[in-house]
């Protein structure tokens, strides 16, 4: 008996560590890729920065790599892909807030479990698909609005409405996760002194899942940023510096998919505007998790 008592605490000695070290690998695994992308960007756009002045890329207004003479100021790219991503932005915090609210708050578990898994459906269509219902139906129905000479078919609002539905989910999905968290013992209180089912859940579930929401909200706006095939169908490829969002623009990862397709010669300046328009967007995303974490840093609330 104690032989065999040996022998199995032996085993579970051995199975234990052969999954830490599974573990360690897979995370240095995940350390090493990450490292190995921002290597090859840095190593790549350091060829590009010395025939282009860094403030020149940043603050020029004018964005013509293909053309005659060439250009690359790539203001037109970065405000084509802010403007997709605050609209997609307002779309899903209002309508993923909404749907969070509802399902935490107002449904019940019976109607809760059958409205999440649906709602969590549109994080599973492929982009394409979304790209070509934005070009398809959207837009002539922001046609029928504004009136066909002012929305063309290619257009940054049909775009950001759509990539808002897309990432609606991770807001909706993440806020409820949040409001759950938050102690009944706060919402019976609020009730206690009279506050309506909508003032506690505006004023006392709101505030206590502030960190969580906003979490969601930066999580969902960093994947609308770096979304890439619903800005390439319907936004259009024209760099376009305008606030307008029934024109065209070009979003940065359209255009690296534009130059991806292999039309440039290896190594050339052209080329090489892929890896300097990527290594800014991966800096705006950086920036974007950075400023997510101070604020959740800043506003969170630990219950027990």
């Amino acid at each position: 008996m104690p032989d065999q008592v040996v022998r199995r605490r032996r085993r579970q000695y051995l199975e234990q560590s052969i999954v830490a070290w599974l573990l360690r690998v897979t995370a240095v695994i995940s350390v090493l890729t990450t490292i190995g992308i921002v290597l090859i960007l840095v190593v790549e756009s350091v060829g590009f920065f010395s025939q282009v002045s860094v403030w020149e890329f940043v603050t020029g207004r004018e964005w013509t790599p293909l053309f005659k003479p060439q250009n690359f100021g790539a203001l037109p790219l970065i405000g084509g892909t802010l403007l997709v991503a605050v609209i997609a932005g307002l779309v899903s915090l209002t309508l993923g807030l909404g749907a969070a609210i509802f399902l935490s708050e107002y449904a019940p578990e019976s109607i809760r479990k059958i409205l999440k898994p649906v709602l969590e459906i549109l994080a599973g269509i492929p982009t394409v698909v979304y790209g070509y219902f934005a070009l398809t139906f959207i837009t002539p129905i922001l046609q029928g609005i504004f009136g066909s000479d002012r929305v063309i078919i290619f257009n940054a609002l049909s775009a950001g409405i759509v990539m808002g539905l897309m990432i609606m989910p991770m807001v909706s999905t993440l806020s409820e996760d949040a409001m759950i968290a938050v102690p009944r013992s706060l919402r019976d209180a609020a009730y206690a002194l009279g506050a309506t089912r909508f003032e506690v859940s505006t004023k006392v579930v709101i505030p206590a899942a502030l960190s969580g929401i906003v979490a969601s909200f930066i999580l969902a706006l960093s994947r609308a940023i770096g979304e890439t095939m619903i800005v390439k169908i319907a936004a259009g490829a024209t760099p376009n510096l305008t606030l307008n969002p029934l024109e065209s623009i070009q979003a940065m990862t359209a255009y690296i998919v534009q130059i991806s397709l292999g039309e440039t010669a290896h190594g050339s300046i052209e080329y090489q505007t892929i890896f300097a328009v990527g290594l800014l967007l991966f800096l705006m995303t950086l920036a974007m998790n950075i400023l997510g974490r101070v604020i959740i840093s800043r506003f969170r609330q630990v219950y027990e």
